[in-house]
């Protein structure tokens, strides 16, 4: 648009000052592509850094040479062609006549002599020069640049499925050393991101393993009743969609958690003995068709601030492993109660226990046990972590009990809700139960 408050002088002057710049612009361009085209009929060793490393140091020393040579040719040429040569006159008849010194006329021309030869052997010496600083230069530089032929080879036989490898450049802490450094750092930053995000595969096939399994069971339990009345398919309606919603919210936190590294928690009021009568209720049917008998029991009034669905993945996670564990006709009993500030939630189970060795590494991050019935199983070894995860996230804390050929109790304990006045702060959890 044209502005009515500006002339027309005005107006035509952005477009005389676009000009030149568009001039500038088409040379550069014109100029980076000869220039481009006659690298490109150059050999390839020509265009590599340790050719100009050594073209650029035996032009510096010929340079530097040549100005020695030629000041010091010039100061010898300026002071001997500016003797005198003395002369003695003497008359013979009347006339005068002057004879130079001899000596010096001998003198004067072996001067000239020497500095015909010192300019011969100055070129010829600068020549030769030049041609040895070419040598020099090129091995210098080739010892100067072999480090980064080490990077180059290193990083080279490095691969994206293996990033443990490292550069490792020995020798002085030089610019080609903080550069392997830098590689160094970045392969293990890459490393990081790279287990990260293998990680939350794991992560998320194993969360989203638990509520599909929950589904397909109710349904093909309910399906494969041909009696099955409305209530029962009200029931598995009811089931079906509290696992899909806990489906999407994994979905969700894991989203998060893989950009933030952390969970995104609500804090809400969250009923204990309701959280355990559902968890109890989805999970009965995989119970019976494991074989094994689901028993819960919870308190009344148990009351925690927290996030209800991470807390009901918690509880679906214990309750997994549990009735994969148990044996056939053992009971699997969920409990909820309150011990003094704290509210606890526990999972026992029937199984062949925990080694005393092991109770440690439970929790660990895709620790399996057995690594090879673990992927057999098609275990992860995630569930115990993000339960420890979930639990530490809402100021708690997870326990562990196990007797090996007895059985295992994973206990859950968050603080409870706490009334309005001041409270002193909540002394550490206790031992889950003997």
């Amino acid at each position: 648009m044209i502005d009515p408050h500006l002339s027309g002088a005005d107006q035509d002057q952005p477009d005389l000052a676009v000009e030149p710049t568009r001039s500038n612009s088409a040379v550069r361009t014109r100029f980076h592509s000869r220039s481009y085209r006659a690298s490109k009929r150059l050999p390839a060793w020509m265009g590599s850094i340790r050719f100009r490393l050594t073209a650029v140091w035996s032009i510096l020393v010929f340079g530097l040479a040549a100005l020695v040579v030629g000041g010091i040719y010039l100061g010898l040429h300026n002071s001997l062609n500016n003797q005198k040569i003395s002369a003695t006159a003497f008359q013979v008849g009347g006339i005068t006549f002057i004879q130079p010194d001899q000596a010096q006329l001998v003198q004067r021309s072996v001067n000239e002599r020497a500095l015909d030869a010192l300019r011969v052997y100055s070129f010829w010496s600068l020549l030769a020069l030049f041609f040895t600083s070419l040598v020099v230069g090129w091995i210098v530089s080739g010892r100067m640049l072999r480090p980064l032929g080490e990077i180059s080879n290193s990083v080279r036989e490095i691969q994206a499925s293996d990033l443990k490898q490292r550069i490792d450049l020995g020798g002085p802490n030089d610019e080609l050393r903080q550069l392997a450094d830098t590689f160094d750092d970045m392969l293990g930053r890459l490393d990081e991101a790279f287990e990260g995000q293998r990680q939350f595969i794991h992560q998320a096939s194993h969360e989203l393993r638990n509520p599909l399994a929950v589904i397909r069971t109710n349904l093909e339990v309910t399906l494969s009743d041909p009696d099955a009345s409305a209530d029962d398919l009200r029931h598995t309606a009811e089931v079906v969609e509290r696992s899909s919603e806990r489906m999407a919210r994994l979905v969700d936190d894991l989203l998060v958690y893989a950009r933030k590294g952390t969970l995104s928690l609500e804090r809400d009021p969250v009923d204990v003995a309701q959280l355990i009568d559902e968890a109890a209720e989805e999970f009965n049917v995989p119970a019976v068709a494991a074989g094994v008998h689901l028993v819960h029991h919870a308190d009344s009034g148990l009351w925690v601030i927290g996030d209800r669905l991470a807390l009901r993945q918690a509880l679906g996670n214990l309750l997994a492993n549990a009735i994969r564990y148990s044996p056939e006709g053992s009971t699997v009993r969920l409990r909820g109660g309150l011990d003094g500030p704290w509210v606890w939630m526990a999972v026992e189970d029937q199984g062949p226990g925990i080694d005393p060795s092991d109770r440690d590494r439970v929790f660990q991050r895709f620790w399996r046990g057995d690594p090879r019935a673990g992927r057999e199983q098609g275990r992860s070894g995630l569930g115990l972590t993000i339960v420890r995860q979930i639990a530490e996230a809402h100021g708690g804390e997870v326990k562990l009990v196990s007797q090996l050929d007895r059985g295992s109790a994973f206990a859950l304990w968050l603080p409870a809700l706490a009334p309005a006045e001041p409270q002193s702060p909540l002394p550490p959890p206790p031992i889950a139960m003997a």
